[in-house]
C-alpha cells in the first residue's frame, strides 16, 4: 500500500484517474474532503462508482438519520434532503453530496455522527463516560503523547480564528477524539455486518492515518486493510496528516470564516 511519503499528487486539470493504487483491495476506504469544496465531493462520488462499497459511512450522518436511505429515495436528492432534514444539519449544500449517495444506491448506510448534545455531554462527563464500551481499548481513556496534544490543540485555536479561550482547547481537542474514535467504531461494524468493502465520507482531518479515525481502527484491529485519501486545494496544498494518497482539487471562493472575528 502507498504511504504518506509516496502520496499521489493528481493536477487540477488531470482527467478523471483511477483509485490509487491499493484503494481497490483495502477493508476500509477513508475519502477524506474540505467540507466545502465541490471537487472534492465529486471525486468521493467517482471513488465510490469506482470501488463499489458494500457499505457506506457518513461523517455527517447519524444513525437515525442514515436509516432513512433507502433506494427508492436516493435518485430524489430533494425527497432525500428533506428524510434527512439536511437543512438543519450545517452542512454545506447537499447537491455537492447527493452524487456520493447517487453512485451507491444499493450500499448500506452508516452514520457516524456525535449528536451536539453528546458533544457537550462528553465536555463534561469525559470522553470515556461519552463513548461507552471500548472506550479503553479505543485509548479514550488515555492522556495524548505531549507533542500531539500541542499539535491538535494549536490546529483547534487556528480552526476557531484564535478565538477560544486557551482552557477550551483540550475539550475542543477531546471532542475531536470522541469523533475519530466513533467514525472508527461505525467504520468497523459496517465491515462487520456487510463484510465490505466499506467507504468513510468524513473530512480530511478525521481520515488522517497518523491521528485520525484510520489510527483508532489500527490499534483496534490491526488486521483491518486500511486506504486513506487526503484532499487539498491548490493554493493551499495538501492536508495536514498522513495519507496514503493526496489529491489537488480546485481552490473554493470562499468569504474569510474570520472576518466576523476580527470585526467584533
Amino acid at each position: 500500500m502507498i504511504r504518506a511519503t509516496l502520496a499521489v499528487l493528481l493536477s487540477v486539470a488531470a482527467p478523471v484517474a483511477a483509485a490509487p493504487d491499493g484503494f481497490g483491495a483495502a477493508d476500509i476506504v477513508f475519502l477524506g474532503e474540505q467540507h466545502d469544496n465541490p471537487r472534492h465531493h465529486a471525486r468521493q462520488a467517482e471513488l465510490v462508482a469506482e470501488l463499489e462499497p458494500a457499505a457506506l459511512v457518513f461523517e455527517m450522518l447519524d444513525a437515525e438519520q442514515a436509516a432513512q436511505v433507502t433506494p427508492e429515495l436516493i435518485p430524489d436528492r430533494a425527497a432525500l434532503e428533506a428524510a434527512l432534514v439536511w437543512a438543519e444539519s450545517g452542512w454545506p449544500d447537499f447537491e455537492m453530496y447527493h452524487p456520493i449517495f447517487r453512485e451507491a444506491p444499493d450500499a448500506a448506510y452508516y452514520g457516524a455522527a456525535v449528536p451536539r448534545d453528546e458533544a457537550r455531554g462528553a465536555m463534561e462527563r469525559g470522553l470515556a463516560e461519552s463513548f461507552g464500551s471500548g472506550a479503553a481499548a479505543y485509548g479514550l481513556t488515555e492522556p495524548l503523547p505531549g507533542d500531539q496534544r500541542t499539535a491538535r490543540e494549536a490546529l483547534q485555536a487556528a480552526a476557531h480564528c484564535d478565538a477560544l479561550p486557551a482552557e477550551m482547547l483540550p475539550t475542543m481537542v477531546g471532542i475531536q477524539r470522541l469523533r475519530d474514535a466513533r467514525i472508527a467504531q461505525t467504520a468497523l461494524q459496517a465491515l462487520s455486518e456487510t463484510g465490505g468493502p466499506v467507504a468513510v465520507i468524513t473530512g480530511n482531518g478525521h481520515a488522517r492515518r497518523d491521528w485520525g479515525a484510520p489510527a483508532y481502527i489500527a490499534r483496534v484491529a490491526p488486521e483491518v486493510d486500511i486506504a486513506a485519501l487526503g484532499q487539498g486545494e491548490t493554493s493551499y496544498g495538501a492536508p495536514d496528516g498522513d495519507f496514503d494518497a493526496v489529491e489537488i482539487g480546485p481552490d473554493v471562493d470562499r468569504d474569510d470564516p474570520c472576518a466576523a472575528f476580527r470585526e467584533g
